[in-house]
This record gives structure tokens, sequence and C-alpha cells, in this order.
């Protein structure tokens, strides 16, 4: 078992650091708009405002990975592009840098296609990407058609809702496999931590939890039954049965709480390869958990 921790941004990364504000605007009329000042002078937004946290996505997508179409359906999930990258740069320091062709299957992608984006434009690796929601796979599908990615990214839909790689993993072998599982447990713990985030930016406090979820997220996005350990497990089962088609499953880990429980479950099923890697930005810790059934790699 390997546990590294990793302050800041990986070293690949390149949305270490402030947002470049000057060029990002040069990219974006729709960003122009949002942009107000910080109380120490500096260009910002306001990051509680979802419609400007769209533009932000949208410019960085265009400044840096070259994507002129990209849009989400209202109240889906917006990622935060930086901490999305970092997972890619992470997973990527277990692929040897003398594969090619590497494949990645991208669990629950939603409607962004946010990972096979920067994948594909940092590392050129192809994409399986799926999901349970079919509103959320038609717009990850609109994406890649509208920026030519077709030969790089296949869009699934996962038809059964309790299997991770059944029905979309055939014959071909994936070099990793990744997954942001929904965080809660239900709509009510979900509400309620969007509730904290919004007092934290410092919006308008509101007891009614049926308040718009802050930069959206739909169902399964955000919460399932048994909240973020169980669907792990669930998927840390069904991956022994695709041990010789997969090289490393990983998944990001929210709850530090959930990490011994994983490692313990991995244990059982016969895993003795684990790594976690605990990444640190600002206030914020996640985690990454990634598992092979291969003993030499």
């Amino acid at each position: 078992m390997n546990n590294k921790k990793q302050k800041g941004f990986h070293s690949r990364n390149p949305h270490s650091g402030r947002y470049d504000f000057k060029s990002l605007v040069e990219n974006s009329k729709g960003l122009k708009k949002n942009i107000k000042n910080s109380p120490s002078g500096d260009n910002t937004i306001d990051f509680g405002d979802e419609k400007a946290v769209l533009e932000l996505n949208k410019a960085l997508l265009k400044t840096y990975y070259g994507i002129e179409n990209w849009d989400i359906p209202k109240g889906f999930l917006c990622p935060p592009i930086p901490g999305r990258a970092d997972y890619i740069h992470h997973i990527s320091d277990l692929v040897p840098k003398s594969k090619k062709n590497v494949k990645v299957l991208d669990i629950g992608t939603g409607a962004s296609c946010i990972y096979p984006i920067i994948g594909n434009k940092s590392y050129g690796w192809k994409f399986i990407a799926s999901d349970i929601d079919p509103v959320s796979v038609e717009n990850a599908k609109e994406i890649v058609q509208k920026n030519n990615l077709e030969d790089s990214i296949v869009i699934k839909l996962q038809a059964d809702k309790n299997s991770f790689f059944k029905g979309i993993i055939d014959e071909e072998y994936v070099d990793i496999t990744m997954c942001n599982p929904p965080f809660h447990a239900s709509l009510k713990e979900a509400l309620s931590a969007n509730k904290q985030k919004r007092d934290n930016l410092n919006k308008p406090r509101s007891s009614n939890l049926s308040e718009k979820l802050n930069f959206g997220g739909q169902k399964a996005e955000l919460w399932c039954k048994g909240g973020e350990i169980l669907f792990l497990k669930k998927m840390a089962k069904e991956s022994l049965l695709f041990s010789k088609k997969v090289g490393y499953f990983t998944s990001l880990i929210s709850k530090g709480e959930n990490v011994k429980p994983m490692e313990k479950i991995l244990k059982k099923l016969g895993v003795s390869n684990i790594r976690v890697i605990e990444m640190i930005h600002g206030n914020k810790i996640s985690r990454i958990i990634a598992w092979t059934f291969n003993s030499k790699k």
C-alpha cells in the first residue's frame, strides 16, 4: 500500500495559482460581463453565482483546451476545472510514459464530460464515458460532436443503475477507470452541505431546504442511497469481475473516514496494490484511491 500527500496542485496542472482573468476575458465575452473587483482590487467573479461560474468554465476550456463549444443544461453540476484537472494529472502518473493508445473509462461523466475533455487534450487519451442519466448522456454527446472529438471520446448510457463496468467495458482493455462518486446519502444531506457552502461564500442565509443547489447538481451527481461509502464498496466488488480487463481502478473519495473501510474491502477482495493520494488545495482535502489486481504494477 502506498499513501501519498500532495500539497497544492500537481506540477503539470496549468491551473495552479490565481486565475489569469486578463487572458481568460480575451477569450470570453460572457466572462467579461461577470468580472468584478475583489476587496484587494483584483479581477474576480462571484463564485456563488452559477452563471458566472459557468462562464468561467467556458473561458478555461477555450483558453487551455481549445474547446469552443461547451455548455450544460440548467440545474446540472458545473464542475470546478482546476480540481478536475488535478485528478487527471495524478492518475497519469500510474501510466508508464512509454504506453501508447491509453484508454480510460470515466464512470458518471455527467452532462459536462469534463474529465474526458481534460484527459484527451492533456495526454491524448481515448475515453469511454458512461452515465445513468439520459439527459447527461445526450448533452455529453453534443459536446463531443460540436468539438469534433468523436474519434477520441465515446459516450455510453449505463442502462443498469447498479452496475459500473458491466455493459460498458466490452472486449477492449481499459488502462484506467476513474469516478467522482455522489458524496451524500440523501437530498437533505446534499442541501445541508450546499447551505454551508453558500454561507462560506457569504451568500444570504436561508433555512429553506428546497433552495437551489449551488452550482447545480442532479440526484445521481450529488447523492445516492447509502452515500459515498456504499457506492465505493459496490464498485470495489464489481471491479473483481474485471480484474483482467482493467489496469488500475481509481476513484475520488471526499470523506476521509471512508478511506480505511474502502482499503479493508479491497484487501478482502485480494488486492495487495492500493494507493491513496491525499490532495490538499487550500482548506479543501480530497483523496484518490487507486487499486490493481496486477501485483507487478
